[in-house]
């Protein structure tokens, strides 16, 4: 049985297959879910908040068609299977996914969250293919593989399946001279931050020894 999230996403795909986003609102998506708008305000807040829903149904749909799949190959290459999936699981909603983009194009605030949604997935996409996303490389993976992302959904949009493959095949590459660059730097710089947070962990514990509180003195009416 559907859920009534899931019939909201699936409204919201279906209208942004069939017309401009930007003209698609919240009441248009209730009717078209067979639900009331309230009962629509208690499931999402926005239509950003529904494309997050579907942002997150793909991530479902990719993780489980890796669960128990042993990549074995190395990392780059296991990143593109994982992307590859990725994007054999777009492949239904191109139209859709093509207003959307559009559609947040010509907003910087919704572009803006959408990448956070995407920055999120693509912090499992890394775990799916078996790769660090923690710390300040794990940070710099994310966020550039979230744009390299932006970048292969274009390519997919302007041209067909193959175009995004390559797309991908191509970021990878250029990614992975940047994150080897950046880890290189992370070594080299690790013991002077190390010896930085040392320094300011002392000058605290002399500050918390030297700071007084109302009860070290007599109040003046004591």
């Amino acid at each position: 049985m559907t859920s009534p999230r899931d019939k909201v996403v699936d409204a919201t795909l279906a209208l942004a297959a069939s017309r401009d986003f930007s003209e698609a609102t919240l009441s248009d998506i209730a009717h078209r879910a067979g639900i009331s708008l309230a009962d629509l305000r208690d499931l999402f807040p926005s239509k950003g908040a529904i494309i997050g829903g579907f942002t997150r149904r793909i991530d479902r749909q990719v993780l489980d068609a890796l669960a128990g799949v042993n990549l074995t190959e190395p990392a780059r290459d296991r990143l593109q299977t994982v992307l590859t999936k990725r994007l054999e699981a777009l492949e239904p909603y191109r139209d859709a996914i093509a207003s959307i983009v559009t559609w947040a194009k010509a907003d910087p605030l919704i572009l803006s969250a959408l990448n956070r949604e995407i920055v999120n997935s693509m912090r499992y996409m890394l775990e799916a293919a078996d790769m660090e996303s923690d710390g300040p490389v794990g940070a710099l993976k994310l966020q550039g593989l979230a744009l390299a992302w932006s970048r292969v959904i274009d390519a997919w949009l302007a041209g067909d399946h193959f175009d995004g493959v390559n797309a991908i095949e191509k970021e990878l590459a250029r990614g992975e001279r940047y994150v080897g660059h950046a880890e290189e730097l992370e070594r080299l710089t690790r013991p002077a931050r190390d010896m930085f947070t040392k320094l300011i962990g002392l000058a605290g514990g002399e500050r918390s020894r030297h700071t007084t509180s109302d009860d070290d003195y007599p109040h003046p009416h004591a």
